[in-house]
């Protein structure tokens, strides 16, 4: 599985902007829990940004699509990195994770970001 630090995020966008399906654009999949979400989140510019909690990923598998580009985002990064493996073991070809998640997410792209 690779991984990309939040800095480095426009940099794959740029570089999967070309394998996105038609219509589409990128996804980041935040799969921390609600009260997280409300607690800190990411403005989604470049990308789509769609939340499924880690735990319902897959019973909502079918919501993603196999071909489109996914950087899986949580807390630091542990989460986000299991739901990623689990994604390309079940076939998407274009997954990363975001490395160090929403807390390096503040440090690096977005100090508007609560640090929780």
């Amino acid at each position: 599985m690779k991984a990309i630090q939040p800095g480095q995020l426009d940099t794959w966008l740029t570089q999967v902007a070309s394998e996105v399906p038609t219509g589409g654009m990128p996804v980041v999949l935040d799969v921390r829990e609600p009260w997280e979400l409300q607690t800190a989140s990411v403005q989604p510019v470049g990308f789509e940004l769609r939340h499924i909690p880690m735990r319902s990923v897959p019973q909502r598998l079918a919501e993603l699509d196999r071909d489109q580009p996914i950087a899986c985002l949580c807390h630091h990064g542990m989460r986000s990195a299991q739901v990623a493996n689990f994604l390309i073991n079940q076939g998407f070809t274009q997954v990363v994770n975001i490395h160090g998640g929403i807390h390096a997410w503040s440090q690096e792209r977005d100090p508007a970001v609560p640090v929780y």
